[in-house]
């Protein structure tokens, strides 16, 4: 991945600003506390002034700089931008999952999401914070992925987990592995191999992407005698997609697959669930990765990992992935150009 854009353009990125009671602004100011940043990036924070002064005087960041803007068409170029989502006064609350805060992030989802389909912001980053903070009777959505493919209106997509190092699409992310290991079948499996490879070509530039499929159960299935789905879904699949010029390769046992470097060989990996994906991603993506949502027509990235309560507030923090984020954005949003 590059840390920088074309020379020629600046990229105006949107970016909510998750749970304030937990890392989101320490890792966001302290991304954007890097001047350099803002050389190939306009940001624009969907949040509160108030909060962030607060953030700023407690991590011993007096001396960064941000502007106000009421209409993110008139943001400030080469600065960081606040968009004040509500004048309400919000109590602070480091570690602690409120209600407010809930309230508070699905209200800057959305502000940010509506300047995305109106093409005010040219991509879109999310900070961190707990899925459980958005369930309400106004958020009726798995997660944010789930909200940007209805109001993009592409119900089909695949959360991806790229790094420097690693890219990895699940089949099924974020519900219960006894749910899906229930919904796994040749035609979802197909579809998400689909997403993917189009991913790989149209937002990374890999012509003919490689792509490695992991099988579902112990030992990918161990001929039959530790499941079926190997055998009778997935190993279908791949033959089906090479038969379509679709370069996949599998099903391999994610243990062995990882321990012996093989995903090294490859240009993406295919995991069946979501722990098959983020174990072996957090263990080589050292540095700090990100989430990308694939198969939408815009861009929209996150860093990965939650809003680490125990270590709000403390200066603790790495920007790492966060940084990362950002930067995968401006990469995707080059390639498609």
């Amino acid at each position: 991945m590059q840390n920088s854009t074309s020379p020629n353009k600046t990229f105006k990125v949107g970016i909510t600003h998750g749970d304030f009671n937990g890392i989101s602004y320490e890792v966001v100011l302290k991304t954007f506390a890097d001047s350099r940043m803002l050389q190939t990036v306009t940001p624009v924070f969907y949040g509160q002034s108030k909060v962030l002064s607060y953030y700023r005087k407690s991590l011993g960041l007096d001396d960064f700089n941000y502007s106000l803007t009421r209409d993110v068409r008139q943001s400030w170029q080469h600065k960081f931008n606040i968009m004040n989502i509500t004048d309400d006064e919000l109590k602070i609350e480091p570690g602690a999952m409120t209600e407010q805060a809930g309230r508070m992030a699905i209200l800057a989802l959305k502000r940010a999401a509506d300047d995305l389909v109106k093409g005010y912001v040219d991509a879109l980053v999310t900070a961190p914070l707990n899925p459980s903070l958005l369930k309400s009777d106004a958020f009726q959505y798995q997660g944010q992925s789930d909200y940007l493919s209805t109001l993009f209106d592409t119900p089909d997509y695949v959360e991806m987990l790229v790094s420097d190092y690693l890219r990895i699409g699940m089949v099924t992310s974020d519900i219960a592995v006894k749910e899906a290991v229930s919904v796994i079948n040749k035609e979802l499996v197909m579809h998400k191999l689909i997403i993917l490879a189009n991913a790989l070509k149209k937002d990374f530039n890999i012509a003919s992407p490689k792509i490695a499929v992991l099988g579902l159960n112990p030992h990918a299935g161990d001929s039959g005698l530790a499941g079926k789905e190997e055998h009778d879904i997935i190993a279908p699949v791949i033959s089906m997609a090479q038969k379509n010029a679709l370069f996949a390769f599998g099903p391999f046992p994610a243990d062995y697959f990882f321990a012996s470097g093989k995903w090294r060989k490859y240009d993406a990996v295919l995991a069946m669930y979501h722990d098959q994906a983020a174990l072996p991603f957090k263990m080589i993506s050292v540095n700090g990765g990100s989430i990308y949502t694939a198969g939408l027509p815009v861009v929209r990235t996150s860093p990965f990992h939650g809003p680490a309560y125990d270590i709000a507030n403390k200066n603790e923090a790495l920007p790492d992935a966060m940084r990362h984020a950002v930067f995968l954005a401006l990469d995707i949003l080059n390639a498609r150009q």
